[in-house]
């Protein structure tokens, strides 16, 4: 296959080249099928379908390859089975709005990505496997429970992956593996018909991408009620002077990954924007309340399912003793759970009083080693705590339904990526991006491996 360059290297670059001529549909198909069998080792992917997928729609990325997260709204012919030996034959009958828009937007969907048990974990270990491997640092977890989606990119299968996240699970994958995560506003991407609301609203579906530019553009195909309505409020102005909070004294956080925060402030700062401290504590609370809400929600949402008639006894220990826990929950328990997230959303809003955007950390530390995040075990509170340790400011994005966007800013002396979280009201994604596109413009961060595997 012609090597095209740079303008190969994201999921636009690749559909303009389809688009010119310069390669066939079917040839990026058959170079992402070679990639993903080349590197068959890093468990990326659990499933590649047999034969390739029909001819792309006309869109504007129109005929590029795509992998599915195996978990999420379903995409018709992908088997998902949520990383479980519970849900090994569910196999989707029909597509999802959100599968009918990467389709129309030209995406050909060819396999899917792995996932711990029902994105139980920040890795993506499955006892069903395969091991999903960083491909920065194959000891290494490329995070959860989006990592097989965030492995595929990074490895340069294909440009950019379905992912959901209902805890952090694009960001923390997208910031392991140097990517772009952005975790939606709630109600900005279409739950149904069949993927509704059984996560409470925490959860969001949308892409782990390489590219800024491929965010932007891949979220008017995304986004709306299906029947036209915004469900998203209307965004916030983007122009300068914005009033950027910068999170300060953040404990247990690797002085690298912290020192990296008041670096992006500063070309905020250059780019004509107000910086203003927000010390840690003002998180706090927020921060408690979403993770005691998060554990409920998750816990609930199994029992649930398990309710249904599922065989829990072919699920992992981890997963057996979160539904014991949500059978066992009182209403009253439940409820606290909403009315938390909705206290939370309240205080995060108040803070939005006094800043625009907030910038955060998103990781405590490099990516951990595989094996951090067992399942093997019933201690679901020290499991929960574990996650929380290490992105201690993730699952509040979700409990208050805000956007987060995390994004490489530079690299370590081990090479691995320095990621940033910055976080935006209710409805502000594009904001979001825009802010995401001025660090981006920095090139401070160099993707090591490139689209198919190619030379750089």
């Amino acid at each position: 296959m012609k090597d095209t360059g740079h303008d190969m290297e994201d999921a636009l670059g690749l559909a303009k080249d389809i688009a010119n001529g310069s390669l066939s549909a079917d040839d990026a198909m058959r170079a992402a099928r070679s990639r993903a069998d080349a590197v068959q080792d890093l468990g990326a992917t659990c499933w590649i379908a047999p034969d390739d997928p029909a001819p792309a729609n006309d869109g504007p990325f129109a005929g590029v390859p795509l992998l599915v997260k195996d978990l999420g709204g379903p995409f018709a012919g992908i088997p998902m089975h949520a990383g479980s030996a519970a849900l090994a034959r569910m196999k989707g009958a029909a597509d999802s709005d959100l599968a009918a828009r990467f389709r129309a937007a030209g995406f050909r969907p060819f396999g899917a990505t792995t996932v711990p048990e029902f994105g139980l974990a920040l890795s993506s270990e499955p006892a069903t496997g395969p091991i999903c491997r960083n491909p920065l640092n194959p000891d290494l977890s490329a995070g959860g429970s989006s990592g097989g989606s965030a492995a595929a990119v990074a490895a340069g299968i294909v440009p950019l992956a379905h992912a959901t996240d209902a805890g952090g699970s694009i960001r923390v994958p997208a910031a392991c593996c140097g990517l772009i995560g952005l975790k939606p506003s709630r109600g900005a991407i279409p739950g149904g018909p069949g993927f509704g609301n059984h996560l409470g609203g925490i959860a969001s579906e949308f892409a782990i991408t390489r590219t800024i530019r491929d965010a932007q553009a891949l979220w008017p195909c995304l986004t709306g009620n299906p029947r036209g309505l915004s469900l998203a409020p209307v965004q916030r102005p983007t122009e300068a002077p914005l009033t950027i909070g910068l999170l300060t004294a953040a404990e247990n956080i690797t002085p690298d990954r912290a020192e990296i925060l008041p670096e992006a402030a500063r070309v905020y700062e250059t780019a004509g924007h107000r910086i203003v401290e927000i010390p840690a504590s003002d998180l706090a609370k927020i921060r408690e309340i979403s993770a005691r809400a998060f554990g409920r929600i998750i816990a609930a949402n199994l029992a649930t399912l398990f309710r249904n008639g599922l065989d829990a006894s072919l699920t992992e220990p981890l997963t057996q003793a979160f539904i014991e826990q949500g059978l066992s929950m009182k209403a009253t328990d439940l409820w606290s759970a909403t009315e938390a997230g909705a206290t939370a959303a309240y205080q995060l809003w108040t803070l939005f009083d006094r800043v625009d955007i907030l910038l955060t950390p998103i990781l405590s530390s490099v990516p951990l080693p595989l094996g951090s995040f067992p399942m093997d075990h019933d201690d679901t509170a020290a499991h929960l705590g574990r996650m929380d340790d290490f992105a201690p400011y993730a699952a509040l994005a979700n409990i208050t339904g805000a956007p987060a966007l995390t994004m490489p800013f530079g690299s370590d002396a081990n090479g691995l990526p320095l990621p940033i979280q910055l976080i935006a009201p209710l409805g502000g994604d594009l904001q979001l991006l825009s802010l995401g596109a001025t660090l981006e413009a920095e090139n401070r961060w160099q993707h090591p491996i490139p689209l198919f595997g190619n030379p750089a």
